[in-house]
């Protein structure tokens, strides 16, 4: 367990907090690019920062304060230009730096404008994702971690706000133990309730003779994070690594726990589907889809929404409470991996107050150029993963969702993943 002073040290993510510091070091994705395609402007919380993210006439992207410097109006309603943001209700116009150029009031000749500045920050698009830098200047390179730079294939984003803290998502990577549980027994449970026993993964029941976790998994701290290994007869195999601080990765799947405030975090998707070598891949847009809860306001199960891995973990997230109490955990030999996190995330908080740069801080562009992620070796990537993104549920095992029954409905099957797709089920 944590004392109440540690778990507040990983917890909160304000602009003078240890983490906080942290993950400043660091980009972070904000939305999906085609998000601001059906509306240019965006409210946007991060770190605890609450902000403006918009597209203005030309083409450019900016990250701003919420608050004009004038009358203290949000700039949420405000109004794109050719360049920068214009105020709604006296025509106050912000360039992307957060400088005001124009204050149409004060005459033609006054010096007001370049006096007055509220907060901004970088902000850029890759992949069809905006990231975001909250942190210290010169801002080190946006990684290309490589599902970002992969060739010749399809993309989609999910995007899902969950009440809760973004540690105890992110310790739900070193955590093995629940998949056979969670996304197996539990998940035959799901599909009984919801009266499709056909679609029951067939796994051995509680009773069944098993062996401890430690038998078959083990953690290793790695250049990038921490890497969850599978034991075999050949020795150990890589499976999943954990990208530090707040990254999940999968066969051809990116998951971000972007730390909004201390109590909500957007968990995004990002999804890669490898196509024929032959044909070539034109993908103008990048489709994005939101995910609903699986929990109501009340804290009760929504069934329908449970008979998936994703729907699965959220449930599990949220339901430990908006920041788990970690001075009553009781923890395992199963959870060696999740100990292992918290002591890397003490050693990167400590250099960060030493002064230093934290691990995957990248500024020599050769090094970015395409950075692997084990166990991808650079290969040909074959399948899309298995727990999330659009269009691999269309045809995939999670075909039968709600949110993936809603999609079909709406765009009328695959193809029509292939342009740009919003989706808001129910």
């Amino acid at each position: 367990m944590l004392t109440t002073e540690e778990n507040e040290l990983f917890t909160e993510v304000g602009p003078q907090t240890p983490v906080g510091k942290l993950m400043r070091w660091y980009w972070h994705p904000i939305a999906a690019a085609t998000q601001l395609d059906e509306n240019p402007v965006k409210r946007v919380k991060l770190l605890g920062e609450s902000l403006v993210l918009y597209r203005d006439r030309s083409g450019k992207l900016g990250l701003i304060g919420d608050t004009c410097a004038h009358r203290s109006v949000n700039l949420a309603f405000g109004i794109p230009e050719v360049e920068g943001l214009r105020c709604p209700y006296h025509g106050w116009r912000y360039d992307s730096s957060g400088q005001c150029t124009e204050m149409p009031e004060e005459g033609k000749d006054s010096t007001f404008p370049g006096r007055v500045k509220i907060p901004a920050y970088p902000v850029k698009e890759l992949a069809g994702l905006v990231f975001a830098y909250l942190g210290s200047e010169p801002a080190p390179l946006l990684p290309n971690w490589d599902l970002f730079v992969t060739g010749n294939v399809m993309r989609d984003v999910g995007i899902q706000v969950l009440d809760c803290n973004w540690l105890q998502v992110q310790e739900n990577d070193m955590d093995p133990a629940h998949l056979e549980w969670l996304h197996g027994h539990f998940s035959n449970y799901a599909l009984e309730r919801l009266g499709r026993p056909d679609l029951q993964r067939h796994r051995g029941g509680a009773e069944s003779k098993r062996t401890s976790i430690n038998e078959r998994r083990d953690w290793a701290v790695y250049e990038q994070g921490i890497m969850n290994y599978a034991k075999t007869s050949n020795g150990l195999r890589e499976v999943r690594p954990s990208i530090f601080p707040n990254v999940n990765s999968f066969a051809t799947d990116f998951m971000y726990r972007v730390p909004m405030d201390d109590s909500h975090t957007m968990h995004v998707f990002f999804t890669i589907y490898p196509q024929d070598p032959k044909i070539p891949t034109n993908q103008e847009k990048v489709p994005y889809y939101t995910i609903p809860s699986s929990v109501d306001r009340e804290g009760n199960p929504i069934w329908m929404e449970l008979d998936n891995n994703g729907g699965q973990d959220s449930m599990v997230w949220v339901t430990q409470g908006s920041i788990v109490d970690r001075t009553k955990e009781t923890l395992g030999e199963s959870d060696r991996g999740i100990l292992m996190f918290r002591d890397l995330l003490r050693q990167q908080i400590q250099i960060v107050e030493d002064g230093g740069e934290p691990m995957n801080v990248f500024r020599d562009p050769a090094q970015n150029a395409c950075i692997l992620v084990p166990p991808r070796d650079g290969s040909p990537l074959e399948q899309a993963g298995p727990n999330s993104g659009m269009m691999n549920r269309v045809t995939g095992p999670y075909k039968h969702s709600p949110i993936v029954r809603a999609m079909v409905e709406k765009h009328k099957g695959k193809e029509a993943l292939k342009g740009p797709v919003h989706s808001e089920p129910r």
